[in-house]
């Protein structure tokens, strides 16, 4: 498991693995999100790199009907 120290100023730096695995770059946005006592630390990625990752999915999927008032 890699960690980090927080400086005195709130910086942290992610560590080279980290970084590689994750493939972010210096000035990327990142999105803090807070699950009960956890945070998690999530890259925000161009939406043009989704493009074809549910390739192959069957759209014959049963859907609920919904519920319109």
């Amino acid at each position: 498991m890699d960690t980090a120290i927080l400086s005195p100023r709130y910086r942290l730096i992610i560590p080279r693995a980290v970084r590689e695995k994750w493939s972010v770059k210096p000035g990327q946005e990142v999105r803090f999100i807070i699950y009960g006592n956890r945070l998690e630390i999530v890259p925000v990625r161009d939406i043009k790199s989704a493009r074809g990752f549910l390739k192959g999915m069957s759209s014959e999927i049963e859907r609920e009907e919904e519920d319109r008032v």
